[in-house]
């Protein structure tokens, strides 16, 4: 709501449309907006935003974090090898998994290069844009890989197995890694 009034007050006030980033500008900090009524409600508005305002973000941001931090101390405790996000980052790659595995495991029967964190429920329309803005780039570029949603999935959303993308809601416990197939022979 802040934005949208915001917008219409800019377009009066300057008889123009303003860009997009001029009014997130303004809306991170609304000491930028000239009246000063206003910039206290837009203020009010983003600060009490139960859905999409800052403190939702920085409570969001802090969840995917720890959750990420239980991932890698789960992988740490399974002996895996791999290659954290930051790590990835840091070696110029631009879109990367939180994990990818040096060494590739098994679960229930499919190939995992890479693992992904989500600390949400993965209803159709999330999944669907982390598809298109994730998940098939990370296949394209590492092969095979795992999402675990840690608050569960629509169940139908996982039919992309075969293709190399699968879905969890608990870090799995049926892992077999080579040196585990190795010790079986």
């Amino acid at each position: 709501m802040a934005r949208i009034v915001l917008e219409r007050f800019l377009q009066e006030k300057e008889q123009t449309i303003p860009s997009k980033t001029f009014i997130n500008s303004m809306l991170r900090d609304p000491s930028q907006i000239p009246d000063g009524v206003l910039a206290n409600q837009v203020y009010q508005c983003t600060v009490n935003d139960c859905c999409y305002g800052p403190l939702v973000d920085c409570i969001k941001h802090a969840i995917g974090h720890e959750h990420e931090v239980l991932l890698r101390e789960m992988l740490l405790e399974k002996n895996l090898s791999f290659i954290a996000e930051d790590q990835l980052r840091a070696k110029g790659y631009d879109k990367t998994p939180d994990f990818i595995l040096e060494v590739p495991v098994a679960v229930e029967g499919h190939i995992i290069h890479w693992i992904e964190s989500k600390a949400s429920f993965g209803d159709e329309s999330s999944h669907q844009a982390y598809l298109q803005d994730q998940f098939w780039s990370y296949w394209n570029r590492f092969g095979p890989g795992l999402v675990i949603y840690w608050y569960g999935f629509i169940e139908e959303l996982d039919c992309h197995r075969e293709r190399g993308i699968l879905l969890k809601d608990c870090f799995p416990t049926d892992i077999v890694t080579l040196r585990h197939s190795m010790a079986q022979r």
